[in-house]
């Protein structure tokens, strides 16, 4: 059975930090793309950042330089280091796992910005 749970959400200040993570089971892990994705009240789920199995990254324009995709297969879990963070990144954050044909997503965590 395939697993992917998020932790880490929460409420914090503008300007502050967070670390998600995706911890994976009952796959491969090393094998699969990895991605962070969001959904805001209202508004499509969109790309945040994702991660190849050899670790080539790519992240939306809206959070270049404010968050960082990681993964450590050892571990089987991706990471999520979110600085910077503003209002419009509240958001319920989603884990996913890609591969040709395969395609399974985390029950996601809240992360709400506010002061």
């Amino acid at each position: 059975q395939v697993q992917l749970v998020e932790s880490g959400g929460g409420l914090v200040q503008p300007g502050g930090s967070l670390r998600l993570s995706c911890a994976a089971s009952g796959i491969i892990f090393r094998i699969y793309g990895m991605g962070w994705y969001r959904q805001a009240p209202g508004k499509q789920r969109e790309l945040v950042a994702t991660i190849t199995s050899v670790g080539r990254t790519n992240c939306a324009d809206s959070v270049k330089g404010r968050f960082t995709i990681s993964r450590d297969n050892a571990k089987d879990t991706m990471y999520l280091q979110m600085n910077s963070l503003k209002p419009e990144d509240t958001a319920v954050y989603y884990c996913n796992a890609a591969m040709v044909h395969t395609n399974y997503w985390g029950q996601g965590t809240q992360v709400t910005i506010s002061s």
